[in-house]
């Protein structure tokens, strides 16, 4: 039987005195692809800062393989995928330096990378099929190249859990079949995927399970089982806005 390798319990998240997410309660195994599925501010980038431990829980708990966040952090169990709009793209950082930076929790202060880090970037960066633009500053790329720069980033990070907020979200069709395949190799090899997703059309061609949420986890399983028209109907019911 599957390990479970997210665990996250009553967790409640508040932002300036205002509820964000509340009392969501989730169970993900190792192994598994899970859709997170919800209309804009029902707290899904939310969730997903939660786990990466960006901000703090006023109620609950979230264990990773068992472990609290800040010893997660510390053994860079997590990678995480931001949308475009969270990445400052006019810094002037080449694909290949963005990709090591997945490495940077395997290195000393000074950040001097390894043989063996160089080799993880290259490989990562060829699974994505971007080595020959390795040298390329990151603002010049496409939107379909962006993503997948920051895909191999978070394949050289090399962390069990993986969390994409809307990677597909502006992406070439090639790419997306891309990113999808690798996405399942990465299952069969148990790694544990979280997606943020508004397609909601490829959510049943390669989501293992789905959790809907709208300001709270209001139901989460195999996808054949929760991704309902009864139960989208009550993920996208009308709700403030966060």
């Amino acid at each position: 039987m599957s390990t479970i390798n997210i665990d996250i319990e009553n967790v409640t998240v508040a932002y300036h005195g205002k509820i964000a997410l509340h009392s969501a309660s989730l169970q993900l195994n190792a192994g598994t692809i899970c859709g997170l599925v919800g209309m804009n501010g029902a707290g899904k980038s939310t969730l997903f800062k939660a786990v990466m431990g960006f901000v703090k829980p006023i109620t609950g708990r979230i264990l990773i393989n068992g472990l609290p966040i800040r010893l997660v952090q510390k053994e860079s169990l997590v990678a995480y995928v931001p949308q475009s709009e969270e990445v400052d793209w006019n810094f002037p950082v080449s694909v290949y330096d963005v990709v090591m930076m997945g490495r940077y929790g395997y290195m000393n202060f000074l950040r001097m990378p390894k043989a063996s880090d160089r080799a993880v970037v290259r490989d990562s960066l060829e699974r994505v099929e971007m080595w020959e633009l390795r040298d390329r500053q990151i603002g010049e790329l496409s939107g379909g190249q962006k993503k997948r720069a920051f895909f191999a980033r978070s394949l050289a990070q090399q962390g069990k859990v993986l969390l994409l907020d809307e990677p597909f979200a502006g992406v070439d069709i090639k790419t997306e079949k891309m990113m999808i395949h690798l996405l399942m190799e990465l299952r069969d090899a148990g790694y544990t995927v979280l997606i943020s997703t508004h397609d909601l059309d490829s959510i049943t061609t390669f989501c293992d399970q789905v959790v809907l949420i709208n300001r709270t986890i209001l139901a989460y399983g195999e996808t054949s089982e929760v991704f309902t028209e009864e139960n989208l109907s009550r993920t996208f019911a009308s709700k403030d806005q966060e």
